[in-house]
């Protein structure tokens, strides 16, 4: 008897551990590699027919030591411009807990798909800049999504045709597995930003002003997400397309912030206690040659080494100003918010 409740627990123990790991990572997002994908869906009725109610269901299939395994998911179109703008409109997938049972998917019941936008020649290169965006935030903070590449073999239906496309793209994991993480909880409503944690906020601040990032706000969640964590209300930024470090041809620019491109950093972070301020701008400091080399641990998987090096001496930009003590002053540490 005692055999079989061991037995039994080691089988619970191995199938817990095979979702998750002890930080809280769910096997998806334990590997760096590029996870090969294969979807088949009509754009057309992607963007017409789905809406946070509607779904597609499909398969997603995705290869796993040279085996292609089969999901069942339902996928539906994310953000209203760009359900209007892009070729590709990023998804919305869920994944029913049986369904994902027993695959790399397992312990995921919601994830974001991010897909190029336009069909240009820059589209894979802008996708490899904003699923960067997303691991130079995982130096600065804990407090972060954790995102996966994937090379996607997608199969566009077209009425009686279909169309083959070779693209890049990353999956990104759900709020509420970053919140399960640190035992917290998401938060859905307006709270100003100065009832936030202060550090936590000026990281976020920094690392918005780091990527050139202005189509956000923490007070209104757009772009944004709150977590409730040990008392402590974290920012947690996503999204990062329309932003000067990926620089798509499709970003708008919000003139009234006196910028003329998405080039422009503005800092918008609120006035802060010039230790905690002074303590961040350190940590990037520090953090300098980290954010540097996963750039150029990624340079190869760029089609364009123009793209590459464009990237580069922009992310090197931010780090001209917060380390020239004037320019510091000037475009951080005087340019903070005061409502």
């Amino acid at each position: 008897m005692n055999k079989q409740v061991n037995l039994i627990l080691i089988l619970l123990i191995s199938v817990f551990s095979f979702a998750q790991n002890t930080d809280g990572y769910t096997l998806l997002f334990q590997e760096e590699e590029p996870l090969k994908i294969k979807l088949k869906y009509s754009n057309k009725e992607m963007n017409k027919k789905t809406n946070d109610s509607t779904f597609i269901e499909t398969q997603l299939s995705y290869e796993d030591a040279g085996v292609w395994k089969d999901v069942d998911v339902r996928l539906r179109a994310r953000g209203n411009f760009r359900r209007n703008t892009c070729y590709w409109p990023p998804v919305k997938v869920k994944i029913k807990k049986s369904a994902a049972a027993g695959t790399v998917f397992e312990g995921n019941k919601s994830l974001k798909l991010v897909l190029p936008c336009m069909m240009e020649p820059d589209k894979n290169d802008n996708i490899m800049k904003e699923y960067m965006a997303y691991k130079l935030y995982e130096q600065i903070s804990p407090y972060h999504f954790n995102a996966r590449r994937v090379d996607i073999d997608f199969t566009e239906v077209r009425g009686r045709k279909e169309k083959s496309h070779q693209i890049k793209g990353f999956l990104i994991e759900d709020d509420d597995i970053v919140a399960k993480r640190f035992e917290g909880k998401v938060v859905d409503r307006f709270i100003h930003p100065l009832a936030m944690d202060a550090e936590t906020s000026v990281q976020n601040a920094f690392f918005n002003f780091l990527i050139g990032n202005t189509d956000i706000s923490v007070a209104y969640q757009h772009n944004a997400k709150l977590l409730y964590v040990g008392k402590r209300l974290i920012p947690l930024s996503y999204d990062f397309d329309m932003t000067g470090f990926v620089n798509p041809s499709y970003a708008t620019v919000n003139e009234t912030l006196g910028i003329k491109s998405v080039r422009d950093r503005k800092y918008r972070g609120f006035k802060r206690d010039g230790k905690i301020i002074e303590t961040v701008r350190q940590l990037y400091i520090s953090k300098k040659s980290d954010l540097m080399s996963i750039l150029e641990s990624h340079a190869s998987q760029f089609d364009s080494e123009r793209e590459y090096k464009e990237t580069y001496k922009f992310l090197n930009s931010f780090y001209e100003i917060i380390e020239d003590d004037k320019d510091y002053n000037s475009e951080i540490v005087s340019a903070a918010r005061t409502k």
